[in-house]
């Protein structure tokens, strides 16, 4: 007689494990602690098998029937149901492994260790920003062309085309390594370069020098956040790179003898680099000190004080002050390198400023202390210069 759910939910716990039979071989087990589970029982090869379908009541009379009629199916098909239990959960286990944020987050852990710390951490957040939510758990040898072109479209539309071409090219690298390793055939990144909006200039948007005095005059009348507004003034004159500044920590910093010593483990070249502070840097630093010295992070988050200043801080800066498109944070560097250029300083001290390493201006040779007298008095002149007419 085929079971009811009353007569299920009236099966007590006996000293033995018994069973009820449905029929068609589906019977369910009641253990004495009076756990209730399906069993479906068939024959396979002339052999006797059995596989669980289910604990009860979390499935049901009615899922236990249904899952019993697929078993069945399989074996009329010549298929044993355990083993093809077995390679379903293989094939989901592998699935799992060959996702997409597994292998990027592998690829990341691979290549950060030649990395600046800020540098690996911008690159994870693109990640966990803007890829992983759509693609992340999406097999990687899955993922077509045109999936992945709109979800960099996503990133088009804000208008974040050179965040967009840096997110397609470590996609891309994520995807070479996938081929490398084995768990991809093809790289999706590789040919959506001329199906994306090209980024027109070669340098990040700048300023030019008459253009400086009417910005600061915009900076100097924000009234948003004074944190944000110190750091944009500080990458000015300092010309170090943004992610530098906003990850910047107290104990870099040495105000009574007007030094920023940046560690190699936060350089992009992985160099340690010495920042010279002119007087205005020092007031700006002696300013900050009051508001965030507590902290550990010279500019900390918003939300997390434990956390840097997002990356978009500054920039988003940049455009309630109306200069959307005209500069960016790393375009201050820019300008820094053109305006001393063009005032006929060192092209040496400027390249080791912007802790690039120059074969022609510094001859192959990188020490972080050369020129620092001679920096300091480039970096007073640029404070100086820079704030004139406003």
């Amino acid at each position: 007689m085929p079971l009811n759910d009353m007569q299920i939910r009236r099966a007590k716990p006996e000293d033995k494990p018994y069973t009820l039979g449905d029929g068609q071989g589906l019977s369910l087990l009641i253990e004495p602690n009076g756990s209730k589970s399906w069993r479906f029982r068939y024959r396979y090869a002339g052999k006797p098998k059995m596989i669980s379908l289910g604990v009860y009541p979390t499935i049901t009379l009615a899922d236990a029937r249904s899952r019993r009629d697929e078993a069945r199916k399989l074996v009329a098909e010549g298929k044993n149901p355990s083993e093809v239990r077995k390679e379903q959960k293989l094939a989901l286990q592998t699935e799992s492994e060959n996702a997409f944020e597994k292998i990027a987050r592998e690829w990341h852990q691979l290549k950060s260790a030649k990395w600046s710390a800020g540098y690996a951490s911008d690159i994870m957040e693109a990640f966990k920003n803007d890829i992983f939510p759509y693609v992340g758990t999406r097999p990687v040898g899955e993922i077509k062309p045109l999936e992945l072109l709109n979800v960099l479209r996503k990133i088009e539309k804000r208008g974040a085309l050179e965040k967009m071409r840096k997110v397609r090219q470590r996609c891309s690298e994520v995807f070479r390594y996938a081929i490398a390793t084995g768990r991809a055939e093809y790289n999706p990144a590789a040919d959506l370069s001329s199906a994306l909006e090209v980024h027109q200039s070669n340098h990040f948007p700048f300023l030019k020098a008459d253009e400086i005095p009417d910005f600061l005059r915009a900076l100097e009348s924000y009234t948003g956040s004074k944190l944000v507004q110190i750091a944009t003034k500080l990458l000015m004159i300092t010309g170090v790179r943004t992610i530098e500044l906003r990850a910047a920590l107290w104990q870099e910093f040495d105000l009574d003898n007007a030094i920023w010593e940046i560690p190699a483990e936060r350089m992009k070249m992985r160099r340690p680099h010495l920042v010279p502070l002119s007087t205005q840097a020092l007031d700006l630093l002696h300013e900050l000190k009051i508001m965030t010295g507590n902290y550990r992070y010279v500019f900390p988050g918003r939300n997390d004080p434990n956390k840097p200043m997002s990356e978009a801080s500054i920039n988003q800066v940049i455009k309630r002050l109306g200069y959307s498109g005209r500069v960016t944070g790393h375009g201050f560097r820019h300008t820094f390198s053109t305006i001393l250029h063009e005032k006929g300083y060192d092209s040496a001290w400027i390249e080791i400023q912007l802790a690039h390493v120059d074969k022609n201006s510094i001859r192959g040779t990188y020490n972080h202390a050369q020129y620092i007298d001679k920096r300091r008095e480039m970096l007073e002149f640029y404070s100086s210069y820079i704030s004139k007419g406003i």
